[in-house]
């Protein structure tokens, strides 16, 4: 079906690879390199204007909002496993450590890394599936929408570990509720980057994998679970997730 798999472009150097075979090389088809994140490494959860929350959330890896004090941070330290930041020793949190260096230099590779994201050029695939995503199974490589994109029903990306995705969303990344996306054939969620400009909303009891890069809020509905990183330039708001960074 023509909206279930993405054009593989391996097949456009399958005479290459034969000549190399002969030749006695074996030549690879590399993907897009990853996204860089800098600071922003290591952080499930980076907010440039505060982080809310419907208690009790789970969240495995750095949290940090800057340059907003920590009074924006809406967390209870039993919810986090690993370092609280913020920019302000006034904030709610005993656990937090007043780190605003630290906040400005992962805000600003954050920023990098999105800019990083939104600039890539000579995509895959333009206007897959016409921004409908549900039901698809997406290979490696660059995604640029104009539009919203959508996740109706489960969407798969299905790579080796090796493997990078990046999709350049221009309008909302919307989620609907109590679908899944599904990473198989060892697919890695540090190497999927969602770079939106609008504003990203995960449904009600989802499941989510990948690394947000939103321009703008970033909305996790009661119940989801996300693999992988929410780095937004204004806010998240979280009720009752699991957000779990990947080892990097």
């Amino acid at each position: 079906m023509m909206n279930s798999f993405k054009t593989n472009s391996k097949k456009l150097l399958l005479p290459l690879i034969i000549g190399g075979l002969f030749a006695g090389n074996v030549m690879a088809d590399y993907p897009d390199d990853a996204v860089a994140l800098g600071d922003a490494g290591t952080f499930a959860i980076l907010s440039k204007t505060g982080i809310t929350n419907v208690y009790r959330s789970n969240i495995t890896g750095d949290v940090g909002t800057s340059p907003i004090t920590g009074a924006a941070l809406l967390l209870e330290c039993n919810e986090v496993t690993g370092d609280v930041l913020t920019v302000n020793a006034a904030g709610p949190l005993p656990c937090a450590i007043t780190a605003p260096n630290d906040l400005t230099v992962a805000v600003g590779d954050m920023e990098i890394a999105y800019r990083d994201a939104a600039g890539r050029t000579s995509p895959d695939e333009v206007e897959f599936g016409a921004g409908e995503i549900g039901g698809a199974t997406l290979l490696p490589g660059l995604y640029k929408w104009s539009t919203d994109v959508d996740i109706s029903t489960d969407v798969t990306l299905s790579g080796d570990s090796d493997d990078v995705w990046i999709m350049q969303v221009a309008g909302k990344l919307k989620q609907a509720n109590a679908t899944h996306v599904i990473l198989a054939g060892g697919a890695l969620a540090k190497n999927i980057f969602w770079q939106v400009a609008g504003s990203v909303t995960l449904g009600t009891n989802s499941h989510f994998e990948g690394v947000v890069l939103s321009q703008t809020l970033i909305a996790v509905d009661t119940g989801t679970s996300v693999n992988g990183q929410l780095l937004a330039q204004t806010a998240v708001t979280l009720q009752m997730n699991t957000i779990t960074a990947p080892a990097r």
